[in-house]
């Protein structure tokens, strides 16, 4: 049997309903449809549960993690921008080197081109 999928519901704020299939659905060998039920423990309202009892910070402490989650962030943005510049960079370079090849290979076609049309054209004298 499977486990009742749980969900939360946008009207709901602090409590969770619980989908289960519906009974009728196993009897007939249709597709499981499901019910929503009410939820069997409920906290009276404004009550939160914390996860564990290290999870609660006091306004410092909550101050510095997000300090020290933005110079996190930061550093690893100067990190990616300084990839991103040195990619950059050589892609230019090669970009650069075969602007260099295709002038040559350019400049030798429009040279045999000119003797081909020198050999080919009528000479009149």
């Amino acid at each position: 049997m499977q486990k009742p999928i749980m969900a939360v519901t946008g009207d709901e704020t602090d409590e969770e309903t619980e989908l289960a299939p519906s009974h009728m659905a196993a009897a007939t060998g249709d597709m499981p449809t499901y019910q929503i039920r009410a939820p069997t423990t409920a906290l009276p309202q404004g009550v939160v549960m914390a996860a564990s009892p290290g999870s609660l910070h006091s306004p410092q402490q909550l101050a510095e993690e997000a300090t020290r989650k933005r110079e996190l962030r930061l550093m690893k943005n100067r990190e990616a921008a300084k990839e991103c510049r040195r990619r950059k960079k050589e892609y230019v370079k090669c970009l650069e080197s075969r602007v260099a090849v295709l002038e040559v290979q350019n400049k030798k076609l429009i040279e045999e081109l000119e003797t081909l049309k020198d050999i080919c054209s009528p000479q009149t004298d």
